[in-house]
C-alpha cells in the first residue's frame, strides 16, 4: 500500500431520512466505507455496483456536496472537518467533477465556451480573457477539440459525446489532482463510450490526474481501471486491482455482477439492477447480501463480516470468500 495518500476516505457514513420527519425511516446510504488514492502515482479507481448502492452519495461527499455523518475524508493530508484550512477556490482547483448528462451541465442559452472562460477566471488560473481563451483552447485540444471549433456554439449544436468532451475540457482547466466522473458515459451513444474512457487513460498519464470513475458499466470499468471498489447497499464489499478482481471475484455479489458483463460480440447497454430494492436491507446488522446469496449460511445472518486481506492490495468483506475458500470465524 502507498505510504502517502492523495485522498483518504476513512470509515465514512452518510444517513438520509426517507418518508418525512415524523414517520420516516433512516437509511444509511454509505455505511462505514474506507478507500484511498495514492499520492505517488495517478490511478483510475472505479466504484461499481447496482443503482442505489451509494456510489453517487459517496462521491458527493468527496466533492463536499454532502457532509458525512461519520468518519473522515482527507485531501492532501487536510481533513475536510478542519474548516479553518478549507479554501474553496483551492479545493475546486484540486477536485473537479464530470456529471452523467452533459446537456444538464450547460445552459441552452449560453455558449459552451463561456463556461470554460468563467472556470479559468473565477478559479484564478487565468488573469485575463486572453489567458482564459488560451487555457480553454489547450484543454479542448487535449480532448480532441479546439476553441476554433467550439467558440460561439450552444450545447444543442453538439452531440452527446462531443459535449461530454467539452465537460472534460472544462474539468481540465484547473489541472486538478482528482477528477470525479459520475456515470460519464451513461447518456452517450454506445459507439462513443470507448472514446471517452480511452480519453481518461490518456489524461491520467499526460497530466498525472487520478480519476474516480462511478459506473454500472463493468465492461468499461474492466478496461479503464487500475482498481475497482464494489459497493452493495452502501457498504464496501470488495476492493482490489481491476483485472484480478474481475477475473477472480472474491465476493458472491461481484461474481453476480461479472455474470452480467457481456462477452465478445454481446451487447450490454442496460444497468444491472437486482429485484426488490428494499430500504430494510440497508439497515441489516448482518451481511447485507445474505438474503440473496447462494453461499449464505447461518454465520452470514449473525453479524457483519470483517475485512479479509487477500494480498496484492485486495480485500473482501465476506464470511465465505470465493478467492480462497476460507471461512471467517466469529467470536
Amino acid at each position: 500500500m502507498a505510504d502517502r495518500y492523495l485522498l483518504e476516505v476513512k470509515d465514512v457514513t452518510k444517513n438520509f431520512r426517507i418518508g418525512g420527519m415524523l414517520r420516516g425511516k433512516k437509511m444509511t446510504a454509505v455505511d462505514h466505507v474506507s478507500l484511498s488514492l495514492p499520492a505517488d502515482e495517478p490511478v483510475i479507481l472505479s466504484i461499481v455496483g447496482e443503482s442505489g448502492c451509494g456510489k453517487t452519495t459517496l462521491c458527493k461527499m468527496i466533492l463536499r456536496l454532502h457532509t458525512p455523518d461519520g468518519g473522515e475524508i482527507i485531501l492532501k493530508e487536510r481533513p475536510y472537518s478542519d474548516r479553518k484550512s478549507y479554501d474553496p477556490r483551492q479545493f475546486k482547483q484540486d477536485v473537479q467533477p464530470i456529471f452523467q448528462n452533459p446537456y444538464e451541465s450547460f445552459s441552452p442559452r449560453k455558449t459552451v465556451d463561456s463556461y470554460l472562460y468563467n472556470t479559468a477566471l473565477k478559479l484564478g488560473v487565468a488573469k485575463s480573457q486572453r489567458e482564459a481563451e488560451e487555457r480553454a483552447d489547450e484543454a479542448l485540444k487535449s480532448v480532441g477539440l479546439s476553441l476554433a471549433v467550439v467558440k460561439g456554439k450552444y450545447s444543442a449544436q453538439f452531440s452527446g459525446g462531443e459535449l461530454q468532451r467539452v465537460s472534460i475540457a472544462r474539468a481540465l482547466i484547473t489541472r486538478p489532482s482528482i477528477i470525479i466522473a459520475d456515470e460519464p458515459v451513461a447518456a452517450i451513444d454506445a459507439s462513443m463510450k470507448m472514446n471517452i474512457v480511452n480519453l481518461f487513460k490518456d489524461l491520467k498519464d499526460k497530466y498525472r490526474i487520478s480519476f474516480i470513475y462511478i459506473t454500472h458499466d463493468l465492461s468499461t470499468a474492466y478496461y479503464v481501471s487500475d482498481y475497482i471498489a464494489t459497493l452493495y447497499r452502501g457498504s464496501l464489499i470488495e476492493y482490489g486491482p481491476a483485472k484480478e478482481l474481475m477475473d477472480h471475484p472474491a465476493h458472491p455479489y461481484t461474481e453476480l455482477l461479472m455474470e452480467a458483463v457481456p462477452r465478445v460480440g454481446d451487447k450490454w447497454d442496460q444497468e444491472f439492477v437486482m429485484p426488490d430494492l428494499e430500504a430494510k436491507e440497508y439497515a441489516l446488522t448482518c451481511c447485507k447480501f445474505a438474503p440473496r446469496c447462494k453461499y449464505a449460511t447461518d454465520i452470514c445472518k449473525q453479524g457483519r463480516p470483517d475485512k479479509t486481506d487477500l494480498g496484492n492490495e485486495r480485500c473482501v468483506y465476506c464470511f465465505h470468500n470465493l478467492q480462497t475458500g476460507q471461512e471467517q470465524s466469529q467470536e
